[in-house]
C-alpha cells in the first residue's frame, strides 16, 4: 500500500494551534513515528507536507498535488485540536464512504488509548480531503488545550493507534523512535545555543554564542538575557517556559497590531528598540512599519514571513 502522509501544518504561514502544548511540535512527532511503522510493515511512503509556501492555501494545495503526482493509495492527515479547554477527544474526518471506512478504525484505535469519542465526521469543508484524489482522512488526534487529553496523550501510543488502525498490524520489531523536543527540554545545549544565536540573543560581550554545546557562563548570562528580554524569571536555568517561548518565537505566526501580545511581543520590541510592555500598541506599529520600510517591506505593521524572515532568518 502507498499511503501519503502530511503532517500538519509546519509551514508558515500555514502553523498549528496552541495550548498546553504545540500543536506543529505533535503533528510532526507522531507523523514521523507513522511513517517509520508504515515503512517498517513493508508499505511505501509519501511525505506530504511542504517545505515553504507563500500562503496557507499554497501549502494546502502543495499537500495535495504531492499526493496526487504521487497516485497515493490512501491519504492521511495528522493534526490535533483546540478550542476552548474544556473540549476534548479524538475524531476523523472523511468525504467518501471509502474514506469513511479508513476512517472508522483509526478512531476505534485511538479511543481505546482512554479518549472521547467524538465519532466519524464529514470532512467535505477541508481543503485538502476535498482536492485529494484518493480515499483520504483527517485525524483530530486530540484536544492539546485539554488537561485531560494531554494527560493521556503519548505520542507512540497515538502514533501505534493509528497505524494499527490503518493496517491491523504493527511492527514486530522496534522502530527508531523520533525525539520529542518538547519533553526533553535539557537534552542539549547545542539546540539552546544555536536557538539563542538564531534569535540573536548575544553574551555579555555582544557576542554571538560558541556552539560548542558547553553550558559556560556565556551561554548561561544569554539565557539570563533572553529571559529578561521576554519577561519571565531570570533563572539562568533552561526548562519547560523557557522553551516554550523560544518555540513560540521560532514559530514565526503572523502578529498584527492589537491583536497579539505577551512574550513574543516583547521579543519583537526588543528587537525593534521600542520600549518592552508586551503589548502591540501604537509605538509597536510604528516601530514595525519603519522596520518594514527599511528591508523594503511593505510597511503594514503585520508581522508575517518576510518580516520573520528578517528578524530570525
Amino acid at each position: 500500500m502507498k499511503y501519503g502522509i502530511d503532517m500538519g501544518h509546519n509551514c508558515p504561514p500555514d502553523t498549528g494551534a496552541r495550548g498546553i502544548r504545540f500543536e506543529d511540535n505533535l503533528t510532526i512527532d507522531v507523523g514521523t513515528k507513522v511513517a517509520s511503522k508504515l515503512q517498517a510493515l513493508g508499505h511505501e511512503v509519501v511525505l506530504c507536507k511542504p517545505d515553504r509556501a507563500a500562503s496557507v492555501r499554497d501549502s494546502l494545495s502543495q499537500r495535495c498535488n504531492r499526493a496526487n503526482a504521487s497516485r497515493v493509495e490512501v491519504f492521511v492527515s495528522i493534526h490535533f485540536n483546540a478550542f476552548n479547554g474544556q473540549a476534548n477527544g479524538v475524531e476523523v474526518f472523511a468525504t467518501s464512504d471509502s474514506g469513511r471506512r479508513i476512517a472508522q478504525p483509526v478512531l476505534d484505535e485511538i479511543v481505546k488509548l482512554g479518549y472521547f469519542n467524538r465519532g466519524v465526521k464529514n470532512g467535505s469543508h477541508l481543503f485538502v480531503l476535498r482536492n485529494t484524489n484518493m480515499p483520504a482522512i483527517l485525524v483530530e488526534c486530540c484536544f492539546i488545550d485539554s488537561q485531560k487529553d494531554m494527560n493521556l496523550f503519548n505520542s507512540e501510543a497515538t502514533a501505534n493507534a493509528i497505524v494499527k488502525g490503518l493496517t491491523g498490524k504493527l511492527p514486530t520489531v522496534a522502530v527508531n523512535a523520533v525525539p520529542d523536543e518538547e519533553q526533553n527540554i535539557d537534552t542539549s545545549v547545542m539546540r539552546l545555543q544555536r536557538s539563542l544565536n538564531r534569535l540573536k540573543v548575544t553574551d555579555k560581550n555582544g557576542k554571538a554564542l560558541v556552539e560548542n554545546n558547553q553550558l559556560n557562563p556565556e551561554t548561561k548570562f544569554a539565557i539570563e538575557r533572553f529571559q529578561g528580554i521576554v519577561g519571565i524569571e531570570q533563572t539562568g536555568i533552561v526548562g519547560e517556559t523557557t522553551w516554550n517561548v523560544i518555540n513560540q518565537i521560532l514559530a514565526k505566526r503572523i502578529l498584527r497590531p492589537n491583536h497579539a501580545g505577551g512574550p513574543v511581543v516583547r521579543y519583537l520590541q526588543h528587537r525593534i528598540g521600542v520600549e518592552i510592555d508586551g503589548i502591540f500598541g501604537p509605538q509597536t506599529e510604528a516601530a514595525v512599519k519603519k522596520f518594514q520600510r527599511q528591508y523594503g517591506l511593505l510597511a503594514d505593521a503585520i508581522v508575517g514571513p518576510m518580516t520573520w524572515q528578517k528578524l530570525i532568518g
